[in-house]
């Protein structure tokens, strides 16, 4: 993280951090831990890891 903050703003490197591990987390749940994979959850995972490559587009 304190890489990217150099060339990115910082509230913008903590939303990636942040959003590239909740994305993760339950990416991990869902495939190792069966947990439930609905339409909601994947929806919502996506506009999550869409918004986290937004941020980060538009950061410059």
């Amino acid at each position: 993280m304190n890489k990217a903050s150099q060339g990115i703003p910082m509230g913008t490197a903590y939303a990636v951090w942040t959003g590239i591990g909740a994305a993760g987390t339950v990416i991990v749940g869902m495939i190792f831990f069966k947990e439930p994979t609905d339409f909601w959850r994947l929806f919502f995972i996506a506009t999550l890891i869409l918004s986290v490559a937004g941020l980060k587009f538009v950061a410059n």
